[in-house]
């Protein structure tokens, strides 16, 4: 059985990765999808909430999938993406501001330690009732709105076009509230059938 070595495919290290996969390609994809990790974890709770619908006792209709996509959106979106931000600007600070493209500042930890609440939130909401769910979603939506618009204000302002500042996270700060709002209004509709 072959086994696997982190250099093959790059130049210098002996060629191809025994699979025939370059090693540089292994690198590009978990480099999209840790510095999409917002998307990434969109499309984890998406597919979490298919095998829970899925995995459901029949009949299976609007209230099962709306609980499961909330649910799931709370445990990923908001509880693991907020999580990997708080270790990202605690322990990576460098790393996480020039992603950003701003400049490394003890505001990290503050930026982290905020995220770190969030994810405790997120998580809670997983397993908690509506005012928990309520909580984990309004608390963390105008900490992304609130970052989006600042990002929109320094590509305008200083033309600040880095990946963590004009890419897919600009994006997701103001869809991942947006889905989430729609998801507690929805369950709040829903939410005699559940019971």
């Amino acid at each position: 059985m072959a086994r696997f070595r982190p250099d093959c495919g790059r130049s210098g290290a002996g060629g191809a990765c025994p699979d025939g996969i370059p090693g540089i390609v292994i690198d590009e994809v978990i480099r999209a999808v840790l510095s999409n990790f917002t998307a990434t974890f969109f499309v984890l709770g998406i597919f979490a909430a298919a095998l829970s619908v899925a995995r459901h006792a029949p009949p299976r209709g609007a209230p099962v999938v709306v609980d499961a996509l909330l649910r799931w959106h709370l445990f990923f979106s908001i509880g693991v993406s907020m999580f990997y931000n708080f270790v990202m600007h605690v322990f990576f600070g460098e790393m996480a501001a020039r992603f950003i493209g701003w400049a490394d500042s003890p505001f990290q930890t503050e930026v982290g330690l905020a995220s770190l609440g969030f994810a405790v939130i997120g998580f809670l909401g997983f397993r908690g009732g509506m005012q928990v769910r309520v909580a984990a979603i309004a608390g963390p939506a105008c900490f992304l709105v609130g970052a989006g618009i600042g990002h929109l204000v320094q590509i305008a302002q200083t033309r600040n076009l880095a990946p963590g500042n004009a890419g897919v996270v600009l994006y997701t700060d103001f869809l991942l509230p947006a889905f989430g709002i729609a998801l507690l209004l929805l369950s709040r509709r829903y939410a005699r059938e559940l019971r």
